[in-house]
C-alpha cells in the first residue's frame, strides 16, 4: 500500500482521496482553505455527494484517512502526490492553471526525495511537462521525479460509485517505474489499465468528454427536429441506441449539459486546437446547440402565453443534474433570468441546491425545498431538473394545485400518456404535445 498526498479537497480530490484509502492505501488530503480542512476532520463534508460523508469518517475512524493545511509536510512524507485542484475555464475559454502551477511549485520546494506527481485535474494537453519544468525550476538540489497523467471520469451524484467501480484507469506516463507505481495504486479497483504517454491521457480525458457532449446536442437537435414533422425523440432515441455501434446511454433530448466538465472541456477543447491553428467545427457546433436548446423552455412559454408579465411560474429544479447542488452551467442559470427580464414571478424548487442558488438570485426569486408548495397557485410548471420527487410527482394532483393546467417538461420525465389522462397541457422535448 502507498502513502499517498492529494492536493485539493474539492469533488476530485476528496472523492479520489477517500476511495484510495478505502481500498487500503494511506492518505493525507491537503488544503490551504483551513475552515475547510477543520470541518473535514469531524466529518463534515463541503460537498453533497450521496455516500460520501460515510466512508470519510469511517477511514478517518481506521486511521487510513487525514487532513491537513501542512501541504510542504504531506508533499514531504509522501512516495506519491495527485494534484486534483480546481481548473475553471478563464475568460478565454481555456483551462485556467493558476491553481495547478501554484501547487507545482510547492511540490518542487518540498521534494526530499523521489515522488510520482500525478496531474487527476483535467488540464490541457502538455500540463504535464509544464508542472514537470515548475517543478524542476524550484527543486533545492537535484532530485529525480516523474510526473504522470491520470485523468479522472467521475460523474457528480455518483462519483463515490464511479471511483470504485471504475471502467477503466487511464494512465500516462514517461518512465515505466511511475507507471507501474500508478498501476499498483489501481490493482485493489480491478479496472481495466490503459497504459499510454502523458499527452495521450490528456486528450483521452478532452476526447471522452467533447464526444459525450456531441451526443446530447445531436440528439436535441434531432429532437428539436421530431417536434415540428410529429416524431418522438424518445422512440428515436431508442431505436439509435439499439445499435451497438451507436449505444443509448447519452440519448436523452433534453435542454442540454451542464456541470462543472462538459461545458469547460468543450471549451478548453476549442482553445487546445486553435493553439495549433485548428479550426474544431463540430465541437463549436456542439457548444452553440447546447446554449440554444437551454432555451427551448423559454420560447415555449412565450408560444403559450400572449405575456409573461406578472405570470407566476414555478420552477422544479435548480441544480445541472439530479443528486448534486452543483449548479455550474445550470440551464436554470440561463432560463430564470430570461423569465425575469420578460416580467415572470419565480416560484423555485430544489431539494438540495436551494443555498448555492441564492448566491445566483439573491432575493429575486422565492425558494422552497417542499415541491408541492412550490407548486400551489402558480400559472406553469417548468421541470429543469429531473429530481426523484419530480419524476415520482403525482400529475393529477399537479393540475389540481396549477391556476392553468400547463407542465413544460424539459427532461420528459413522463410518459405523454400519463400525462393526457392527468388532463394537463404538457409540453416537452422532441414528443408531440398533449391535450394541445
Amino acid at each position: 500500500m502507498k502513502k499517498i498526498a492529494v492536493m485539493g479537497t474539492g469533488y476530485v480530490g476528496l472523492v479520489s482521496g477517500t476511495c484510495f484509502a478505502e481500498v487500503g492505501h494511506q492518505v493525507i488530503c491537503c488544503d490551504i482553505d483551513e475552515t475547510k480542512i477543520n470541518k473535514l476532520l469531524t466529518g463534515e463534508i463541503p460537498i453533497y455527494e450521496p455516500g460520501l460523508e460515510e466512508v470519510v469518517k469511517r477511514n478517518i475512524e481506521e486511521k487510513r484517512l487525514t487532513f491537513t493545511t501542512d501541504i510542504p509536510s504531506a508533499i514531504r512524507d509522501s512516495e506519491v502526490i495527485y494534484i486534483g485542484v480546481g481548473t475553471p475555464m478563464a475568460p478565454s475559454g481555456e483551462a485556467d492553471l493558476t491553481y495547478v502551477k501554484n501547487v507545482a511549485k510547492t511540490i518542487g520546494e518540498n521534494l526530499n526525495g523521489y515522488k510520482v506527481v500525478v496531474n487527476k485535474s483535467t488540464v490541457p494537453v502538455g500540463t504535464g511537462k509544464l508542472v514537470a519544468s515548475i517543478i524542476k525550476e524550484n527543486l533545492n538540489e537535484e532530485i529525480d521525479f516523474d510526473v504522470v497523467s491520470n485523468p479522472e471520469f467521475l460523474r457528480e451524484g455518483s462519483a463515490l460509485y464511479d471511483t470504485m467501480n471504475m471502467e477503466r484507469a487511464v494512465i500516462g506516463a514517461s518512465s515505466e517505474k511511475a507507471a507501474t507505481i500508478i498501476k499498483e495504486i489501481h490493482e485493489p479497483f480491478n479496472t481495466t489499465i490503459i497504459s499510454t504517454n502523458v499527452e495521450s491521457a490528456e486528450m483521452i480525458k478532452y476526447a471522452s468528454n467533447a464526444f459525450l457532449a456531441t451526443k446530447i446536442s445531436f440528439i436535441n437537435d434531432i429532437a428539436n427536429i421530431c417536434e415540428k414533422v410529429g416524431a418522438d425523440v424518445t422512440k428515436v432515441a431508442e431505436g439509435m441506441g439499439l445499435d451497438t455501434r451507436i449505444g443509448a446511454k447519452f440519448l436523452q433530448a433534453g435542454i442540454g449539459y451542464g456541470g462543472s466538465c462538459f461545458p469547460k472541456d468543450t471549451q478548453a477543447l476549442v482553445h487546445i486546437a486553435e493553439q495549433v491553428d485548428y479550426d474544431f467545427k463540430l465541437i463549436k457546433a456542439v457548444i452553440e446547440t447546447n446554449q440554444q436548446q437551454k432555451m427551448q423552455v423559454v420560447k415555449k412559454l412565450k408560444e403559450i402565453f400572449p405575456s409573461l408579465a406578472g405570470k407566476k411560474i414555478a420552477v422544479l429544479g435548480l441544480a445541472f443534474k439530479p443528486n448534486t447542488d452543483d449548479m455550474r452551467d445550470a440551464p436554470s442559470l440561463d432560463i430564470i433570468p430570461a423569465l425575469l427580464e420578460l416580467g415572470a414571478e419565480i416560484k423555485a424548487f430544489d431539494p438540495i441546491a436551494v443555498e448555492e442558488a441564492k448566491h445566483h438570485f439573491a432575493d429575486r426569486i422565492s425558494y422552497s425545498t417542499d415541491l408541492h408548495s412550490t407548486i400551489e397557485g402558480t400559472d406553469v410548471a417548468v421541470i429543469l431538473t429531473d429530481w426523484k420527487e419530480v419524476m415520482e410527482m403525482d400529475l393529477n394532483k399537479v393540475k389540481q394545485q396549477l391556476n392553468n393546467p400547463i407542465l413544460i417538461d424539459g427532461r420528459n420525465c413522463f410518459d405523454l400518456s400519463y400525462a393526457e389522462e392527468a388532463g394537463l397541457i404538457y409540453h416537452s422535448i422532441g414528443r408531440p404535445q398533449v391535450n394541445q
